[in-house]
C-alpha cells in the first residue's frame, strides 16, 4: 500500500504556519534584544532570517514539484548526492532534529499550562508526554484527522497574534525613547541573533515530508510554501514592530516571557492568561505538525530497505505510517523523561542548516545531474536567489563554528553517529544509486 494523497493546499499551508509559529516569536525576541542595540537592527535581522528562510523555500518548492515523494529532503538528498547522505539527514533529523524539537515544545507546553493549574515536576512530565500521546493517536487514525487539528490550532494561533499586534499599535503605550547611543554590533553578536531567529523559523522545509500525501503536489507545494513563509514573515515583522512600540529595547531584552509583558501593558490584567493560552494553543499545532511529518522520514527510508521494514508499512484501515507514527512518538516521550532533549535540541538546528544547506545545493545538482526530468516549477530568481542562499547559510554556519566552537564539535558528532549508523547497515541495504518505491519521479 502507498499513503494516499488526502492533503489540499490549505492543509499544506496551515502544516507551513502550524510548524514554523510554534512559541519563539513569544520569547525568542529577548535573546535578539540582549545582542542587537537598535529597533533597525532588530527588524533587519527578522526580515533577513525570514527572506533567507523564504528563498530556500523556493528551492524545496522546485525539488517538490520535480520529486513528490514521501519523505522531503530525504528523497532529495538521495538523488543528488547518494543514499549515505540520505541516511545521516534521515537519522539526525529523527535523532534530534524532529524529535528533540517536539520534545523542547512539549516541555514549554507543560511549563505554559502551568500558569492556570500548578504542575509539579513529575505532573510536568506527565502532560508533556500526554500531548505527544494524544497528538500521535490523532495522527494514528488518519492524516485528515490531523490536518483537522492543524487547522484549528493554526487558526487560533493566528487569531491570537493578531489580537496581541492589534493591541499594541493601537494602545497609547509608547515605549520611553533614549539618547544613550547603542553600542557597536559585532559579527558574533548579529550571528547570535540570526541563530535565534532562524529558530523561530524553523520547519518551513517540513511540509516537504508529506509531499507524497498533497494533492497536485507540482502546484501546492509551491503555492503553501510561498503562502506560509509569507504569512509567517509579516507576522512576526509586525510583532516585532508591536514589541519594539510599546517597550524599550532594554525592556525587551530582560523579559523572560516578552508576549506576556507586552499583553499585560496593553490589554490588561489578563494579558497573561491570553498570551498563555496562545502559546498553548500555538505549540499544539506546532508539536501537531512534527508529529505529522516526523514519522514520514523513517517511512521513506523503510521503503528504501535503510530503516527496519515495519516502519515502511500503512495501516490497511487508517492508511497512515502507523508503526513510523508510534515509535516517533515513543522515542520523543523517552527525550522528555530523560531530559536529553535539552542537549539534542541545542545543537539541533546548526545541524538542520548543515542539511538545509545541502538540499537548496541540490537545486543545482539535479540540474546537472538529471537535465531532462520533468521540473513543473523552477526555482523564482535561479541562479541568484540560490547563491544568495547557500552563501548566507555557509556564513551562519562559519560564523557558529567559529564563535561557539564546543557546541559545534556536538552537532558534527550527532552527525557523525549517523555515518556510523549507516556503516551497521547489512550491505544489501547500502545502494550506491537510487532506490525504492519512494525514488519513483512524478512529472
Amino acid at each position: 500500500m502507498e499513503l494516499p494523497r488526502k492533503l489540499g493546499l490549505t492543509d499544506a499551508t496551515v502544516i507551513v504556519i502550524g510548524i514554523v509559529i510554534g512559541s519563539g516569536i513569544f520569547v525568542l525576541p529577548n535573546l535578539i534584544a540582549q545582542k542587537l542595540p537598535t529597533a533597525p537592527a532588530i527588524l533587519v535581522v527578522w526580515i533577513v532570517s525570514g527572506v533567507l528562510s523564504f528563498f530556500g523555500a523556493l528551492a524545496y518548492a522546485e525539488l517538490g514539484a520535480m520529486l513528490p515523494a514521501t519523505g522531503g529532503h530525504y528523497v532529495y538528498l538521495r538523488e543528488a548526492y547518494g543514499p549515505l547522505c540520505a541516511f545521516v539527514c534521515g537519522w539526525t533529523f529523527m535523532l534530534a532534529v524532529l524529535s528533540g524539537g517536539s520534545a523542547w515544545l512539549a516541555v514549554t507546553f507543560s511549563i505554559y499550562l502551568g500558569y492556570f493549574v500548578p504542575l509539579t515536576p513529575l505532573a510536568s512530565k506527565v502532560v508533556s508526554v500526554a500531548l505527544i500521546a494524544l497528538l500521535s493517536a490523532v495522527n494514528y487514525v488518519g492524516v485528515r484527522e490531523s490536518a483537522w487539528v492543524q487547522r484549528t490550532f493554526t487558526s487560533l494561533k493566528i487569531a491570537a497574534l493578531l489580537i496581541l499586534i492589534g493591541a499594541a499599535l493601537v494602545s497609547p503605550q509608547t515605549a520611553a525613547s533614549t539618547n544613550t547611543p547603542a553600542a557597536p554590533i559585532s559579527a558574533a553578536d548579529f550571528g547570535f541573533a540570526m541563530a535565534a531567529c532562524l529558530m523561530a523559523y524553523n520547519g518551513w522545509s517540513y511540509v516537504s515530508f508529506v509531499a507524497g500525501e498533497v494533492k497536485d503536489p507540482q502546484r501546492n507545494l509551491l503555492r503553501s510554501l510561498a503562502l506560509g513563509m509569507t504569512a509567517v514573515g509579516f507576522l512576526y515583522v509586525a510583532a516585532n514592530v508591536a514589541y519594539l512600540k510599546v517597550l524599550t529595547i532594554a525592556q525587551i531584552a530582560a523579559a523572560d516571557r516578552v508576549g506576556a509583558d507586552l499583553a499585560m501593558r496593553t490589554i490588561g490584567p489578563i494579558g497573561g492568561a491570553f498570551v498563555a493560552a496562545a502559546v498553548l494553543c500555538s505549540i499544539t499545532g506546532a508539536v501537531n505538525g512534527c508529529v505529522l511529518t516526523a514519522a514520514r522520514i523513517p517511512f521513506a527510508q523503510a521503503r528504501d530497505g535503510m530503516f527496519p521494514a515495519l516502519f515502511g508499512e500503512v495501516h490497511p484501515r487508517f492508511q497512515t505510517p502507523a508503526r513510523a507514527i508510534l515509535w516517533s512518538g515513543v522515542w520523543t516521550a523517552l527525550l522528555v523523561l530523560t531530559g536529553s532533549y535539552e542537549t539534542l535540541y541545542t545543537y539541533a538546528i546548526l545541524a538542520a542548516w548543515i542539511f538545509y544547506t545541502m538540499t537548496v545545493a541540490a537545486v543545482w545538482m539535479l540540474r546537472r545531474k538529471m537535465p531532462d526530468a520533468a521540473r513543473p516549477y523552477r526555482m523564482w530568481g535561479y541562479p541568484a536567489t540560490l547563491w544568495i542562499f547557500l552563501a548566507v547559510s555557509v556564513w551562519f554556519i562559519a560564523n557558529s563554528f567559529a564563535t561557539q566552537p564546543g557546541p559545534s564539535l556536538m552537532t558534527f558528532a550527532i552527525v557523525a553517529t549517523g555515518v556510523v549508523a549507516y556503516r551497521l547497515l547489512p550491505a544489501r541495504t547500502r545502494p550506491n544509486g537510487s532506490l525504492g518505491r519512494s525514488s519513483t519521479l512524478i512529472g
